[in-house]
């Protein structure tokens, strides 16, 4: 017995140094490091959500927002079957408007995003920077590789419930109808996440966020805002549809030209030129809730592309999926898990051979 308590002491204190070597040395361990720091910091800094309600001191905007996200939160658990855990009972204000800078980035004569490494979740095809010098120092050390690069700010994050996500300053600032969206999103990758399946996963959350978000407000008796809601989810379906032709456009413009990458560039710019004159005039009149003006402003390249195409895959798989449950979402969602559990190498292809058996 003493030998093996030696022989497991010594395993263990070797992978305890392993496991300090790696966050000390290593590219991705100091990144991961920084990441557990603003973390821990995020987390000491809570404060319960129903004492803050409670607080007289809470202003009044401020408690009526607390009280949304604790609805919505239940309403998820309760009516929709989510997995909340702990999630969003607790407030951290943090002390800047921007919690991180997402980095997305791809190479300009494919169609093929570059990924990141890490523990547990897999590869992933953007990467979180709380440190937004290292974002930006990133992402230039990416360009000079010949990369397109897509930076942004994001407001929320989830850690996919092995920590109590709390609510974040930074995304209270949304009005009723995007808080409610997220809270329901996020949650939605604490009860389901498949590991190396970033797209599915995230598009999945917006699909559940969006009729989520619809259903919450029809509860409460605001037809208005779950007509927005609505009208939303159109809006994204539709833009979704976009980026899936615009890609397809440019897959075939790439293999037309297999051994020429300066044909494959001018058959990408042509295609971007025309996309930009047909996403302005073409589709955002057809849009309900996007100006139609920002669409001018948006970024087009392949990182940008495929980075909005994270969040917007194939919507209409998941809509189908819905209409078959006969607009369950409690039911779509059940259904939606299990096929992706049935094949997890290609879940979208599961689902399209699901809604083909069912069709009427």
């Amino acid at each position: 017995m003493g030998r093996a308590r030696r022989i497991v002491r010594r395993v263990a204190a070797g992978l305890t140094i392993a496991v300090v070597l790696f966050l000390a040395l290593t590219p991705t361990g100091c990144y991961l490091s920084r990441a557990g720091w603003e973390e821990a910091r995020i987390l000491a800094g809570r404060k319960d959500i129903d004492r803050l309600v409670d607080d007289p001191r809470t202003d009044a905007a401020t408690r009526l927002k607390l009280q949304l996200v604790l609805a919505a939160r239940a309403f998820a658990r309760d009516s929709i079957g989510l997995d909340v855990g702990e999630s969003f009972t607790t407030y951290s204000r943090l002390r800047r408007d921007t919690l991180v800078l997402v980095l997305s980035a791809a190479y300009r004569d494919r169609l093929e995003a570059h990924t990141w490494w890490f523990p547990i979740v897999g590869r992933v095809p953007y990467k979180g920077f709380f440190d937004f010098d290292a974002a930006q120092d990133a992402a230039r050390d990416l360009q000079a590789e010949g990369l397109d690069t897509y930076l942004r700010p994001s407001a929320a994050f989830s850690t996919l419930g092995w920590f109590n996500d709390p609510l974040l300053s930074t995304t209270l600032r949304y009005d009723s109808l995007d808080l409610a969206n997220t809270v329901i999103h996020e949650v939605t990758h604490n009860t389901f996440y498949a590991p190396g399946q970033a797209v599915f996963n995230e598009s999945f959350a917006t699909f559940v966020g969006a009729h989520g978000a619809e259903w919450f407000f029809h509860a409460r008796g605001d037809t208005a805002r779950a007509r927005l809601a609505a009208l939303d989810w159109e809006d994204d379906k539709a833009l979704g549809r976009f980026w899936t032709s615009l890609w397809h456009q440019l897959d075939s413009a790439y293999r037309a030209h297999p051994e020429s990458r300066e044909a494959r560039l001018r058959a990408r710019d042509s295609i971007y030129s025309h996309a930009r004159r047909h996403l302005v005039d073409s589709i955002g009149p057809r849009l309900q809730r996007v100006d139609p003006r920002a669409l001018s402003r948006v970024q087009l390249d392949n990182a940008a592309l495929l980075a909005r195409r994270i969040y917007s895959t194939d919507l209409d798989a998941f809509e189908r999926v819905y209409e078959a449950e006969r607009r369950d979402l409690r039911k779509a969602i059940a259904r939606v898990m299990a096929l992706a559990k049935r094949r997890p190498a290609d879940p979208y292809a599961e689902l399209r051979a699901w809604t083909e058996r069912v069709k009427p």
